[in-house]
């Protein structure tokens, strides 16, 4: 059986460019909606893995809640290289930029 954080990180490698997706949204998809704190532990030990785009997950509200571990503005700074708008630590337009692994993976 593969680790499941190799999960986690297989399924977030597919989140496109300009778009992000939730904890919840990842651990439901992987079968556990309640997980999200998983995804989150995944997220936090994936630094320094440039081939997981962890920048692109973020809470249910599209908060921002995992800048922390990027130091300073560095989350914000790569959505916002992708065309998502950030206020307030919050993106804009939320819903138009979210990806559901559960829809899109079909």
């Amino acid at each position: 059986m593969k680790n499941a954080f190799e999960d986690i990180y297989e399924v977030v490698r597919l989140i496109p460019y300009g778009k992000v997706s939730t904890y919840g949204e990842i651990a439901a998809y992987l079968g556990n909606k309640r997980a999200a704190r998983m995804v989150g532990w995944a997220m936090c030990a994936s630094h320094g893995d440039s081939s997981i785009p962890a920048h692109r997950v973020v809470n249910r509200n599209g908060l921002l809640s995992g800048k922390a571990f990027f130091g300073g503005n560095l989350m914000q700074e790569l959505l916002e290289q992708e065309g998502i708008v950030v206020e307030n630590n919050k993106i804009q337009n939320f819903k138009a930029h979210l990806w559901i692994p559960s829809k899109e993976l079909l």
